[in-house]
């Protein structure tokens, strides 16, 4: 039992109590719940990978976003998460292709430069194989910093460095917009 909450509690936001709650319940489960259980787990480590171009999470070598005929291969967006990768895709106005960091520059959590996985988006610049990279990082401290060094990895002659836009989200009331969004806001003002 030691041992499963010891397990359960490295996953992300499950503390001390709640990895304890979720082992009493699996041992009370039945055996073919917890077998399932097993097994989904088991089974999300055999079938899934990273893409070897762009980080994302696949079961296909290269991913469906790099292997698309569809797409532009030499536009690409950072983003810090895989997750991050549903939320653009949304809007259907993104066409190009991801680069997945797996993480945002976070010293608190001991989280540097270098457990970033960047490598391989250095290759494509380097290999001339990218027009524009849109940085797509979390508009956060942690986010920002990331943002900063990725712009910093990937100047190249002939490469566009973007940030996405951050500000007052659309149908918000600005009278309730902090004094940092209010500023993004500003600084990234367009001409209508």
């Amino acid at each position: 039992m030691a041992r499963l909450i010891d397990e359960l509690k490295k996953l992300p936001g499950v503390g001390a109590k709640s990895a304890q709650r979720m082992a009493f319940h699996i041992l009370r489960a039945h055996d073919e719940d917890a077998e399932a259980l097993a097994s989904a787990i088991g089974e999300l480590k055999r079938s899934l990978h990273l893409c070897t171009i762009c980080n994302n999470i696949t079961d296909v070598e290269p991913c469906d976003f790099c292997s698309s005929a569809t797409r532009n291969l030499r536009l690409v967006c950072v983003v810090e998460e895989p997750t991050n990768i549903a939320a653009i895709e949304k809007t259907r106005h993104y066409s190009g292709v991801y680069h997945v960091l797996h993480g945002a520059i976070s010293p608190l959590h001991g989280i540097g430069p270098e457990q970033l996985r960047t490598a391989n988006l250095v290759r494509r610049i380097e290999a001339g194989e990218v027009d524009e990279v849109i940085l797509a990082t979390n508009p956060t401290v942690d986010g920002e910093a990331t943002a900063v060094y990725v712009a910093g990895l990937v100047k190249h002659p002939g490469v566009k460095v973007t940030r996405i836009a951050t500000g007052i989200p659309a149908g918000a009331d600005i009278e309730y917009a902090d004094e940092v969004t209010m500023m993004k806001a500003i600084e990234g003002r367009r001409e209508v």
